[in-house]
């Protein structure tokens, strides 16, 4: 991995303080950054939905990082102009079966990011299930959530997590304990009335994994989404179930990653949360 070094010299312009709030940030190429974080989240051990690592290569080197949920054009104009050299996103610009043409939406946030020079990394299922900085790990940090731990210990992680709550409370206070939490109300689909002592749980798209969270045996299941039939499965399986917002499940992850990369390679990083309710 190559060292780090400092922001000055001629290979990096003087900075502009609007720009660049911290000029004295270390910099670093943007694909020793890349491959560090390819590394750390075993990134080439996942079939994914799209491509993982480094998706628009800028011409910065990178001193300053900006992180956030989705590469929308919002949040790359809020990265440029916070005077971000690279963008660390967990949703990224390209996926499978997307139009390879750079039209409309996509076509105008790359144009924006070639334009300011800054680079893309991107980081999907690999955020998902790292076992510490990953959004399911995450998530357990902030919703109190006692020994989480994936379902299976397997090259590329496990997406299903579990684990236990401390207290004994009933769906309905879940559901509050979760809003509080996550600044967004659940939809709670109650499928028993026992306290709840057990939980699985995966963020995103997730709903899909009801019938195997509970196939686990526990007595709730939380993920980012809804569907139709997930209200009749809960029901039927007995179980309750949160629909807790695929973008409020999803802020830690990447918030964790962009956090851990400025204290490894001394950058300075924020992250930028753009609210959305879905």
């Amino acid at each position: 991995m190559a060292v780090c070094r400092r922001a000055v010299g001629p290979s990096r312009p003087r900075a502009d303080p609007a720009r660049c709030p911290d000029p004295t940030a270390a910099v670093l190429d943007i694909h020793t950054l890349a491959d560090y974080c390819d590394s750390l989240l075993g990134a080439s051990a996942f079939s994914d939905y799209c491509p993982n690592g480094l998706q628009v290569e800028g011409d910065r080197p990178v001193g300053r990082l900006v992180s956030g949920v989705t590469a929308s054009q919002a949040l790359i104009d809020a990265a440029i102009a916070d005077g971000a050299d690279a963008v660390l996103v967990h949703h990224g610009l390209f996926w499978k079966g997307d139009d390879l043409r750079l039209l409309g939406p996509k076509g105008r946030r790359v144009a924006a990011l070639m334009r300011a020079g800054v680079s893309l990394l991107a980081y999907h299922l690999p955020l998902d299930a790292h076992p510490v900085l990953g959004n399911n790990r995450q998530l357990a940090r902030v919703l109190g959530i006692d020994a989480p731990r994936p379902l299976a210990d397997e090259p590329g992680g496990s997406l299903l997590w579990r684990g236990e709550l401390g207290r004994q409370p009933s769906g309905a206070e879940l559901a509050g304990e979760i809003a509080a939490a996550l600044r967004r109300a659940p939809l709670h689909l109650a499928g028993r009335e026992a306290p709840i002592r057990t939980i699985a749980w995966c963020t995103g798209a997730a709903q899909g994994y009801i019938e195997q969270a509970a196939a686990l045996g526990v007595d709730a299941y939380l993920s980012g989404e809804v569907s139709e039939q997930t209200t009749h499965l809960a029901r039927e399986l007995g179980i309750d179930y949160f629909g807790a917002g695929h973008h409020a499940t999803e802020r830690y992850g990447v918030e964790a990653l962009g956090a851990h990369l400025s204290t490894q390679f001394g950058l300075s990083h924020q992250f930028v949360d753009l609210p959305n309710p879905v």
